[in-house]
């Protein structure tokens, strides 16, 4: 006999998996312990006790330690702890004691540990914040437990218990089937099979069958398409083949964006750049200053100048910020990498119910097919809603609402018994249900779109009257529904037959030979917010594609009042047949899409992705799992089916395109940051590597020591942290934002020369004025005292404009217009730019640091000198990026 006692279970899995599945129901029912009314509540406590919570535990037992191996696992990190390990060998290994020196490996290691550190900070942050958040979305499933079905969080399942399945539910452990009807699932996490496929719970598996396919049971994580079912759980958590699979395989990765490939690209383009030019620095001032040691020596430093360390925390920063500023409009972001493609976002698909209407769906009439309103009609209608278990929507709530609130629906209630149902499917259109009356006759009652119930009905019923359904009269029936729809109404078309199939017989085969009984017309009305938000978002340069499986009439009727184009609306049955080439221009042309299956919805999706778009879809339904898959970013509410909520990348709590916009808003801002960041690295990287060559050519003496280049770099690496805080201007957020590599270089050679312009200007003045005026004599005439004096003054007069140049090309380049002026940044970057260039001032003139540093004793009119180049370097900046942007329409 099978053990399935967690204290002595031998086989797990697959394996597990494979025994039960052959088994009779009762008998697995009594190896678990279990009855088909569930588990009382003091056993399922015993059970979460001795099993733990149903979840899949990380491959990491120590999230906050891999956190921290991450933050300081770069190529950024890498190449410094390179640089220092070779500082190390030629500043204290092979040097006499009396010349050791650690204060550059020390340097680098504070530069490891703040780009470390802070990372790991906001990684920290980050996956609290989310997990907190998360928590406010919660999955749950419907459990029974002591006979009585109640909605419990997936997490608190446990071996024996009795869960009810149906349409948009995920499956939350792994189940036998106890009963099925119609039901299929997609198990397209598990396999990679997109098709859904049927389960039956009274077929065994055949010897040759996968365990993947048995059609008697569920694996958790697969997910409910149609139809409904009830199983008892035999494995949770790591038990499951879904918790193995997680053991071999990473899961719950962020989706690899085009924003991630970029800051790929650009950290090879750096690592590419230093390990050219550091080897160039090192062979020129070998050459010309004959010392080699100190020629290596600087080539270090300026790698690690060149490298941008603090990349991947500036990156990190920029998206916990956003998550946590979209959390203040009540908006969850699962994946953090999702944020930047929701502001590159150029098309928003989207359902109409809900998103574009008010969620709140109305019976306005129940008229009989002389569309008069009829007890008999709101009778059926109910008895077809309120027996329904598969996925109760908007319109079965509106049904059993105005039941409630006409007739006696206690009395129906009694009258009459559910025997079976056939339910829902986005194929069919229409889904079924059987009772049974007090006279024993049993009653099939049907609703469903007007063509799908037109297609399996032949008799309609007037007056009580039952006659042939000919075409005069289906022609009625469309004219009426058209007229309906006119008025904004959605209208499905309610039908029943007597005595169908045997009990336990019954299927979609049943659905024919229908009397047509009458109109259920509904009224889902626009948000008062719908038609400002869809202004604000075409003017932030996003077309809204409205991709829905309603009717052409209600749709148009919905999009005139919201104020999108409706001149062009194309139904599903337009896309079949058609080339690659033709499909394409159609999603193009048109914004308005009806009567779509799922599949169509996450095709015509794919097509636009294809043409270069980013796309973001918005949708609360099963039916919205393929759209959601295939977008690059997916957004759903709270309130949406399981599967749509495991599909999402952003969850809003509010169903508002208003907080859309605002989302969007915060995408630009974060992308906007962290470009800014990208751009001025790359030009002062640009710039420094033309300042050095030409100061290394034709200077007798390093231009700035080692020592000295490094603290440069570390003070500026450390005020470019401010930068996620700062702001973009509203013309740069107007548009979508996309990641390009082609423009990088443009960029860099437009302003990274500007800057050395003015170091150049630096070396002339300090070389040929403030040197010789301080020592009284050239440095050809110099004394060996002199020349160490004259070179300490030049070292630091570089170090002081050069830090000032690579604090204010932040201000310079951060937006088009002339800093300090007419833009201004965020207080916090002001005052971590400035400040830190006012700190690098003073240190020369301290003099204990000044001596460790090896700093020269500047002169203070030499200050002046820099604040005179700081302004007109601010005045060429601004001339550059008018001509820059002359043939670009951003500077950023």
């Amino acid at each position: 006999m099978l053990k399935f006692n967690s204290k002595d279970r031998v086989v797990t899995n697959a394996t597990l998996a494979k025994q039960i599945a052959r088994q009779e129901k009762n008998e697995v029912l009594k190896q678990l312990h279990t009855t088909i009314n569930g588990l009382n509540p003091v056993q399922a406590k015993q059970r979460l006790e001795q099993d733990g919570l149903n979840e899949v535990s990380n491959k990491e037992h120590h999230p906050k330690l891999h956190f921290l191996i991450d933050a300081f696992m770069t190529p950024f990190t890498g190449v410094l702890l390179f640089l220092a390990g070779l500082s190390f060998l030629t500043n204290y290994v092979f040097v006499p004691a009396d010349q050791k020196d650690l204060s550059t490996v020390i340097i680098m290691i504070m530069m490891v540990l703040i780009s470390g550190i802070t990372s790991f900070i906001q990684n920290v942050k980050t996956s609290d914040a989310v997990d907190s958040l998360l928590n406010m979305v919660s999955v749950t499933t419907n459990v029974k437990r002591a006979g009585e079905d109640k909605e419990l969080p997936t997490k608190d399942v446990v071996v024996g218990d009795i869960i009810n399945l149906s349409a948009g539910d995920l499956v939350p452990a792994d189940m036998y089937l106890l009963k099925s009807k119609d039901l299929f699932c997609s198990a397209s996490s598990l396999n990679g099979e997109s098709s859904p496929v049927e389960k039956m719970a009274d077929q065994k598996p055949k010897e040759s069958d996968n365990y993947l396919d048995y059609p008697n049971i569920l694996y958790e994580g697969t997910n409910i398409v149609s139809g409904s079912g009830m199983g008892v759980v035999f494995a949770t958590g790591d038990k499951t083949v879904f918790g193995n699979l997680a053991r071999t395989l990473i899961q719950n990765k962020n989706k690899e964006t085009t924003f991630d490939i970029g800051i790929k690209n650009v950290s090879k383009i750096l690592l590419i750049m230093t390990a050219v030019i550091a080897p160039l620095v090192f062979l020129i001032n070998g050459l010309t200053k004959g010392d080699w040691l100190n020629a290596l020596i600087f080539a270090i430093a300026t790698a690690v100048g060149l490298t941008p360390e603090m990349l991947p925390v500036i990156v990190t920063s920029n998206l916990v910020k956003g998550s946590v500023e979209m959390a203040k409009h009540e908006t969850i972001v699962k994946r953090m990498n999702s944020i930047q493609n929701f502001g590159s976002a150029d098309i928003l698909c989207t359902d109409k119910t809900g998103t574009l209407t008010q969620d709140r769906v109305v019976l306005e009439r129940h008229y009989n097919l002389n569309l008069e309103e009829k007890p008999k009609v709101l009778e059926l209608s109910y008895l077809n809603s309120y027996y329904q278990t598969g996925m109760k929507d908007l319109i079965d709530k509106a049904v059993i609402d105005a039941a409630q609130g006409e007739l006696d629906t206690k009395k129906i209630n009694q009258n009459y018994q559910k025997i079976d149902e056939i339910p829902f499917d986005f194929k069919r259109r229409r889904m079924s249900v059987v009772v049974m009356n007090q006279q024993y006759e049993h009653i099939l009652v049907t609703k469903g779109a007007a063509e799908e119930m037109l297609a399996c009905s032949n008799r309609v019923e007037i007056d009580g009257a039952i006659s042939p359904l000919d075409e005069d009269q289906r022609q009625k029936i469309l004219t009426e529904i058209d007229e309906m729809n006119q008025d904004g109404l959605r209208v499905v078309l309610l039908g029943y037959k007597k005595n169908p199939a045997p009990v336990g017989e019954f299927s979609i085969d049943d659905e024919n030979e229908l009397i047509l009984v009458g109109f259920l017309a509904f009224l889902d009305p626009p948000k008062d917010s719908a038609k400002a938000a869809l202004t604000a978002l075409k003017e932030d340069g996003i077309t809204v594609k409205i991709l829905t499986g309603d009717n052409e009439a209600v749709t148009r009727n919905v999009g005139k009042q919201v104020g999108l184009n409706i001149d062009r609306v194309y139904q599903g049955k337009d896309l079949e047949n058609k080339t690659d080439a033709e499909l394409k221009q159609m999603v193009q042309a048109c914004d308005v899409f009806v009567k779509l299956s799922p599949q169509q919805k996450a095709q015509i999706i794919d097509l636009l992705r294809q043409d270069g778009h980013t796309v973001a879809y918005m949708g609360d339904g099963i039916n919205d799992a393929p759209a959601m898959k295939a977008a690059d970013v997916a957004i759903s509410v709270d309130t949406a089916v399981d599967i749509a909520k495991k599909s999402a990348d952003i969850i809003l709590l509010h169903k508002d395109l208003m907080i859309l916009e605002k989302g969007v808003q915060i995408g630009r801002q974060v992308f906007g940051n962290t470009m800014k960041y990208i751009k001025i690295t790359l030009s002062s990287n640009f710039g420094n590597i033309l300042s050095i060559l030409v100061a290394s050519s034709f200077l007798p003496f390093l231009p700035m020591l080692p020592i000295q280049l490094l603290i440069l770099d570390l003070m500026y690496g450390t005020s470019c942290l401010s930068i996620p805080f700062d702001t973009m201007n509203k013309h740069y957020l107007s548009e979508p934002r996309k990641w390009s590599t082609k423009k990088l270089p443009k960029f860099m050679f437009y302003f990274g020369p500007t800057s050395s312009i003015f170091d150049i200007i630096t070396f002339a003045l300090l070389f040929f004025v403030v040197c010789p005026q301080v020592t009284g004599t050239s440095y050809a005439a110099a004394s060996a005292t002199q020349k160490l004096i004259f070179s300490a003054i030049f070292c630091t007069g570089w170090f002081i404009e050069s830090l000032w140049t690579q604090e204010m090309v932040i201000h310079a380049l951060r937006d088009p217009k002339l800093p300090f002026i007419k833009q201004h940044a965020t207080a916090i970057v002001t005052c971590a730019t400035i400040g830190m260039a006012v700190v690098g001032t003073v240190l020369p003139f301290i003099t204990p640091i000044a001596k460790a540093i090896k700093f020269g004793p500047i002169p203070m009119y030499f200050l002046a000198i820099v604040f005179l180049l700081l302004i007109l370097y601010i005045a060429l900046t601004t001339l550059v990026k008018k001509w820059y942007l002359k043939s670009e329409k951003y500077l950023i």
